[in-house]
């Protein structure tokens, strides 16, 4: 009896091993294949990834060359931007007038007559304004007809001015021309009247020629501080106004000339008949000028100045230096 059960063992052992087998080679099918699809999957997804990544790369250069191209954008728009903000503070202001118009139109939707009201009353502003628009029209076209006419006498203007001008310049040529010769003439008189003077004076004591100039020392026509002539100097000075007269029948009219007499003081203060130095130069060549005009000269020939101490021909200090500087000089010259 043991032997057949044993037997019957035996053949079920044997019975479920290839099942077990089997199995065992469906579950290792079943892994290989999941691990396919999961290699499937990885390099799937590494493609996924990589052409991810290239897409991110071309995406920066393009954000690169976008973000290049608003920076130009932006620094040529600059001046579009001001056009927009004038455009936009114009925009508000004309959405402020719609804004006051559509509550004008949301007071007259209350009723059909007062919005037929409202219509009829802005088709007549309309109507005005497109006749106020016409008359500035005309009133533009009028002016610039006057700028026209205006531009045009400016031309004619500016035509008559540069032929003016061209007259002053050859005006003031011939001007120049007839002054220079008035002015040779003069000097031909002068050097008459210089050497008329030279022989009158000779080598007088106190007598001599700086220049253009005769320099009399004032010792020898006035008293110290004095502006009153003494006899020496009134002979002196007649032979002078002698000549003077002599030369000045033969200058032609048109020759405008004067005889100047200038006074001059030395630096010593003055303390007694007059303020200053100035002063007294003054009174002696109008002294000399008066003795001029008593002897026959004639007065609108003559002129006088006084210096007084600020215009010295020695700038010592001795009693020789001072001297020469009191004196009175007389010039012939132009007016």
């Amino acid at each position: 009896m043991a032997g057949p059960r044993n037997a019957r063992r035996g053949n079920a052992a044997e019975d479920y091993w290839p099942g077990f087998v089997d199995a065992l080679a469906t579950l290792l099918l079943v892994v290989v294949f999941l691990l396919s699809l999961f290699i499937a999957a990885q390099f799937t997804l590494g493609r996924a990834l990589s052409n991810r990544d290239a897409e991110l790369a071309r995406l920066n250069t393009r954000l690169t060359d976008l973000a290049d191209m608003l920076a130009l954008e932006q620094g040529k728009n600059k001046s579009a931007q001001e056009r927009i903000a004038l455009l936009l503070v114009t925009l508000e202001q004309k959405n402020k007038d719609m804004e006051a118009l559509q509550a004008t139109l949301a007071a007259t939707q209350d009723s059909s007559a007062g919005l037929q009201s409202a219509l009829d009353e802005e088709k007549e502003i309309s109507q005005k304004a497109r006749d106020e628009i016409a008359a500035l029209s005309a009133q533009i076209a009028a002016l610039n007809q006057q700028l026209a006419r205006l531009n045009a006498a400016l031309e004619t203007a500016e035509a008559l001015d540069k032929k003016q001008k061209t007259q002053i310049v050859n005006l003031g040529k011939r001007l120049n021309a007839a002054l220079a010769q008035k002015v040779s003439e003069l000097a031909r008189y002068k050097s008459e009247f210089f050497g008329r003077l030279l022989e009158v004076l000779g080598d007088r004591e106190g007598i001599h020629v700086v220049g253009d100039r005769f320099v009399f020392e004032t010792d020898i026509l006035f008293a110290s501080g004095s502006a009153e002539l003494n006899p020496a100097g009134r002979e002196s000075l007649a032979q002078i106004a002698a000549a003077i007269i002599d030369v000045s029948q033969e200058i032609p009219a048109d020759i405008d000339w004067v005889i100047r007499v200038d006074g001059h003081t030395d630096s010593i203060p003055i303390r007694s008949g007059y303020a200053s130095n100035w002063e007294l130069s003054a009174a002696r060549a109008i002294s000399v000028v008066k003795f001029f005009v008593r002897a026959g000269v004639p007065p609108k020939r003559l002129v006088a100045a006084g210096f007084g101490e600020f215009h010295p021909i020695d700038r010592g200090r001795s009693a020789a230096a001072l001297a020469r500087n009191r004196r009175i000089e007389l010039k012939m010259d132009s007016r």
